[in-house]
């Protein structure tokens, strides 16, 4: 009778199958494979080795609490020479004496998660168990059969594989860039995305239902959306929070990074972390997706509607001294952020594969939770509202119409006139470049074309004719040069009249200072003429000079000044509105590394920030970090204060542990001047072998 098979040792090959599924990044400690990619495991027998015809060799695969094979959770499969398609499998690669070399695969329809995996040893009527160690299981963008399949690898690389990026932020005229630390596989993060999704209120509710179900990316889009906002007391990551009272947490503009953000999280025992605002939401939600294999990009849409209502109308209402007034929950943010996540939608019919939009950011109630999509970009497109999931909300932000209310003194109501604003310039970054990608026209279609007329007529939506401007009267508002903080600068109301007949008309400036998501703060420039001829066929240019001693002290983080020009005719008591956005510019960070860049060497980067105010800055701040550059954050606090035109400085070494292309990031930090951003490539040479 052949003696019992009794396993040593077992090698799960962490880092050979880390580098074959692109986990390597994960460290070496951890096995982490793709669905539907195989992976190899060394067997080292006691004794003797394995016999085939004598010897049976089974595999089991369990996750979740409660792991069963009706549900996807549990498999048991036993060593073959012909595996069969679409389930576990386990295939013998080469023998060597005592030692055995296995290939086991899951189905590319696997759920994604912590996995345990044993072996079971039979001979003759004696049987035994081992198990093998853990294991996690990720979407799989490179193999054509998963959901998440990605055809372009330089497009895998950068929705799945890179850990940094650049968000686009500021206004419509002037639109900036923020870099961001995704580091998705950065230490302690793929644990602390999976305990997401373990304490998620549906996991809570029926675990066996939930674990079954993470086989589809749309319900772990849909989770995700959930848990990243805490708007539910679902014990989520952030906190939101847009009053500009930031002091007993972070500032949503200080963030530089979703690592910072995810291990306070854990740290605070899954309790929400103090302050997000949408790119901070959207960001963490793309750092989940991509640790777990789901291709994603941050977007951002400038002139976002908030629609509250669903009328796909954003009234404003104007004061006659061309104040705004907040007559209704309807809003328009200067930008807005969600994440496009790229999957298939077997759940709806044909044609809405590919990005959906994904809304972490507390807005409105779906289902009966905060969260938003997936909503397919293309449903958008078309106008199909009924599709799932959320595309009336997401439809709006991009399509709806604005009007503006004059309220005159009595309380009469008068409709003025404007150009379509909503949905502009949707923006991410480009594959590969540090550069932007315009993406409006796969929401929508070329304004004033007949497609757009129809997709509005399917979603019941009479588009304004706007653009029309009363009379021949038109106005707009013009910036003369950068505005830079610490520095005065103009604006100008250019109004023109096009018509053959002289105009007598009073115009109203206003400046105030603003937060991105439509709310004013107090009033930094005004001018009011009472008396201006506009002669027929000319144009006619208003200056409104813009103080730093007037805005500089109420300026939000958001460095927005929201300026309003109302424009009436006496004789026909119509009025012509413009209004526009000014993006205050932060000074610049320059960032020097010396030295070679080469992985596992001392590299050293040199800091500096020129203080732009007449006033010093007090208790100054450098906070840097970069996925594979630096391990975790770098804060270097600043002794003395810097004084005006004076350099805020330091030196700092780190050594790269990875290679490839990387950004070290930068954030500055103190009084009177927060949220400055820079950062620097490097490309660091691999060791050499």
């Amino acid at each position: 009778m052949a003696e019992e098979l009794v396993l040593e040792t077992c090698d799960l090959q962490c880092e050979h199958n880390g580098r074959e599924h692109r986990t390597a990044e994960m460290g070496s400690q951890q096995l982490v494979v793709r669905r539907g990619q195989p992976f190899t495991i060394t067997l080292n027998f006691a004794g003797r080795g394995y016999e085939e015809g004598v010897d049976k060799l089974a595999f089991n695969v369990e996750t979740g609490p409660c792991p069963i094979e009706t549900s996807g959770t549990r498999s048991h499969f036993t060593l073959t020479d012909c595996p069969e398609e679409g389930t576990w499998n386990a295939v013998l690669q080469q023998q060597d004496g005592a030692t055995l070399c296995v290939s086991l695969c899951s189905p590319t329809s696997a759920r994604v998660g912590r996995y345990r995996l044993t072996l079971e040893t039979s001979t003759e009527y004696q049987g035994s168990s081992f198990h093998l160690g853990d294991f996690v299981l990720l979407f799989n963008a490179w193999h054509p059969e998963d959901t998440v399949y990605l055809q372009e690898e330089d497009e895998r690389r950068e929705y799945v594989l890179s850990q940094q990026g650049l968000i686009y932020m500021g206004s419509r005229d002037y639109m900036t860039s923020m870099p961001w630390n995704f580091g998705q596989f950065e230490d302690e993060i793929l644990a602390i995305c999976l305990e997401m999704l373990d304490i998620n209120p549906k996991f809570l509710r029926d675990q066996n239902l939930d674990c079954s179900r993470r086989n589809d990316p749309v319900y772990i889009g849909r989770v995700v959306s959930a848990m990243v906002n805490c708007n539910d007391e679902d014990h989520g990551v952030l906190l939101g929070r847009w009053d500009n009272h930031y002091e007993d947490g972070m500032s949503p503009m200080a963030w530089i990074g979703s690592v910072d953000i995810l291990k306070r999280w854990k740290r605070l025992g899954c309790q929400p972390v103090k302050y997000g605002q949408c790119w901070v939401f959207a960001a963490v939600a793309c750092t989940v997706m991509r640790c777990l294999g789901i291709p994603s990009r941050v977007i951002t849409n400038y002139n976002s509607a908030h629609d509250t209502n669903g009328n796909l109308v954003i009234d404003r209402y104007l004061s006659e001294a061309g104040m705004e007034e907040q007559r209704s929950r309807d809003m328009i943010w200067n930008f807005h952020c969600w994440v496009e996540c790229w999957m298939t939608r077997p759940d709806l019919a044909p044609g809405y594969d590919g990005w959906q939009a994904l809304d972490p950011t507390p807005q409105e109630k779906s289902e009966g939770v905060y969260c938003c999509g997936p909503a397919p970009v293309k449903a958008i497109k078309e106008g199909d509202l009924q599709v799932q999931y959320d595309i009336p909300f997401v439809f709006a932000e991009v399509n709806a119409d604005v009007v503006y209310w004059i309220v005159q003194s009595d309380g009469e109501k008068k409709k003025s006139t404007h150009s379509s604003m909503v949905g502009k310039n949707i923006s991410t970054k480009s594959v590969g470049r540090d550069s932007r990608e315009d993406i409006t026209h796969t929401y929508k279609y070329p304004e004033g074309s007949e497609k757009e007329r129809e997709v509005f007529s399917k979603a019941e939506h009479e588009k304004s004719s706007q653009g029309e401007q009363d009379e021949g009267l038109h106005m707009r508002i013009k910036l003369s040069e950068g505005a830079n903080k610490g520095s005065d600068f103009d604006v100008f109301a250019v109004i023109s009249n096009d018509t053959d007949t002289e105009r007598e008309c009073r115009l109203r400036l206003c400046a105030r200072t603003a937060s991105y998501n439509g709310k004013v703060g107090p009033q930094c420039g005004y001018k009011d003429l009472l008396n201006v001829t506009l002669q027929p066929r000319m144009a006619h240019s208003v200056p409104l000079r813009i103080l730093y001693e007037q805005y500089g002290p109420n300026l939000t983080q958001d460095n927005m000044i929201k300026v309003v020009a109302l424009l009436t005719e006496y004789e026909s008591g119509d009025s012509v509105v413009a209004i526009r956005d000014i993006y205050i510019q932060n000074p610049e960070i320059k960032i020097r590394i010396l030295g070679e860049p080469m992985q596992e060497r001392k590299l050293v980067a040199e800091i500096t920030l020129v203080n732009p105010l007449a006033e010093p800055l007090n208790n100054c701040m450098f906070v840097v970090e970069g996925a594979g550059l630096t391990e975790g954050q770098r804060i270097e606090e600043l002794e003395d204060p810097v004084e005006p035109q004076a350099e805020a400085k330091f030196r700092m070494e780190f050594v790269p542990h990875q290679a490839g292309l990387r950004k070290l990031m930068v954030d500055f930090e103190s009084d009177k001047l927060t949220g400055v951003k820079g950062y620097r490539n490097v490309i660091i040479a691999p060791m050499p072998k």
